[in-house]
Formats: structure tokens, C-alpha cells, sequence
């Protein structure tokens, strides 16, 4: 009986140690510290200050802000969310939206007239207040 106690003690151990590492290997993604725009492109850097993706302003259009994990641009009548990895994920109509104000942690804010929309990063509006 204490062996099989013993057997299950380091299988715990091993499986707990496994999910360590997975997850020390998962969270690599880049996180992204700035974005700039030169001539025809954007650049996006990481926290060590080193430029890891460079995408077509052509199809980012004008950088309207970023955070640590998403950038937020707009193109024509177009806002777009993209990921640290430089992948849109997300189009919302700017009639919809407005003009966007900021972008900070996991949020990004807009102006549309008289109204003040706080949107998560996943494009979904989750606050919505009137403009003095």
C-alpha cells in the first residue's frame, strides 16, 4: 500500500513538473513593447526593444494605438485588432466604433459623437457613457 501511495506521490510530481514546462514554453509569445510606422511599413517590437514583425501599411492602415498584447489600426472605414504575432483577428466598422482615443492593457476606447465606448480586445463593447 505504501509503495502504490509512493507511485502516485511521483506521478503527481511528474505530471505537475510537465505542466511547468508547457506552460513556460507557451507563454514565449511575444509581447509587444511598440509599434511604428516608416514609409510603407510597421514595425512591431518586443519588451527587449528588438523588432520581431514587420507588416504592409497597406494593409494595416494608420496605427491608432497598442498595448503589451494587441495593436489597433484603421484603414478607410475599417478598425482592425491584431494580435502580438501581427495577425488580424478582428474588423469593426469605424460607424460603429468611431474614432479610436486609446488602447491600454486589454481595452481600447472610442469616441462616436456624444458617446464614450470602452471595447475589450476581442472587439466586443463592454462600457458605454455620454460625453460631456
Amino acid at each position: 500500500m505504501i509503495s502504490l501511495l509512493a507511485l502516485i506521490f511521483t506521478m503527481k510530481k511528474l505530471i505537475l513538473s510537465f505542466l511547468l514546462i508547457m506552460a513556460a514554453l507557451f507563454s514565449r509569445a511575444e509581447q509587444i513593447s511598440s509599434v511604428e510606422t516608416s514609409g510603407s511599413w510597421v514595425y512591431v517590437y518586443n519588451s527587449q526593444g528588438k523588432k520581431y514583425k514587420t507588416l504592409s501599411v497597406s494593409s494595416v492602415g494608420t496605427v491608432k494605438g497598442y498595448s503589451a498584447n494587441f495593436f489597433v489600426s484603421q484603414s478607410g472605414s475599417w478598425i482592425y485588432l491584431w494580435d502580438t504575432e501581427g495577425r488580424k483577428y478582428k474588423t469593426l466598422s469605424k460607424s460603429s466604433v468611431g474614432d479610436v482615443t486609446g488602447v491600454a492593457g486589454d481595452t481600447f476606447t472610442s469616441r462616436n459623437g456624444n458617446w464614450i465606448y470602452t471595447w475589450d480586445k476581442d472587439g466586443k463593447k463592454v462600457n458605454t457613457r455620454y460625453a460631456n
